[in-house]
């Protein structure tokens, strides 16, 4: 698992208390996570550490930032909880942290230090959005879907055609139409089509695919290239 950090400048080269801390933070919580663990389970347990002091450290990055935690803790007492114990979030926690006025940075390092995997409708973005929500955060929470493709699997069922869909409108300038899929999960599964943020520019979606072979069915999930 990796843990993303936030930097220790913000844009315009003034310090970033919030990034400096969740560095700290996490550093000290690999160190504790290890020592935990011992021999065994150290570098596990150096990972979780990290995640959640990362987490914590950039919470409590400067004065500012105690006061973030404070109101997070005041206004959404189990999104606190799950943030301090490294649990995935659901959009309700997502929107009470940007509520709570915690930095958009540590919302975006929490989601992937907990590997928490959004599959958003463009209704959801629009509330996201009408919620405070940081364009930075949304388009992360959209990518966890598809930020890593995964490797063909060998299926001996084939896989049903594909139900019509409709495209519903776009819910801002920059999106692209990610088509439903098929995918298996001990069956095949119906992924709905919904509006993607590329994660980065002139990224392209490559849709998932099914083959036959004299194996069987292969299947392949669709990503960004």
């Amino acid at each position: 698992m990796a843990v993303l950090l936030a930097g220790c400048e913000n844009p315009d080269g003034t310090q970033n208390n919030t990034g400096t801390g969740a560095l700290i933070g996490g550093a000290m919580g690999a160190i504790t996570g290890a020592a935990i663990g011992g021999r065994s389970h150290g570098g596990q347990d150096a990972l979780i550490g990290a995640a959640v002091g990362a987490v914590a450290g950039g919470l409590i990055g400067n004065s500012a930032d105690r006061e973030q935690e404070a109101r997070l803790k005041a206004q959404a007492p189990q999104t606190y909880a799950r943030v301090n114990q490294g649990q995935p979030l659901s959009i309700a926690d997502v929107k009470a942290l940007a509520k709570a006025g915690i930095s958009e940075d540590v919302i975006v390092n929490q989601i992937g230090s907990s590997r928490t995997v959004f599959h958003l409708s463009a209704a959801d973005i629009i509330d996201l959005r009408d919620a405070g929500v940081p364009d930075k955060v949304v388009n992360c929470m959209i990518n966890t879907a598809s930020a890593v493709p995964a490797g063909p699997v060998v299926i001996q069922q084939a896989p049903p055609p594909p139900p019509v869909e409709t495209v519903v409108v776009s819910p801002g300038p920059g999106y692209i139409w990610v088509g439903g899929e098929w995918e298996w999960n001990g069956g095949w599964v119906w992924v709905g089509g919904h509006w993607g943020y590329p994660p980065r520019p002139h990224a392209v979606w490559i849709g998932g695919r099914a083959w036959h072979d004299r194996y069987g069915w292969h299947h392949e999930r669709g990503y960004w290239r």
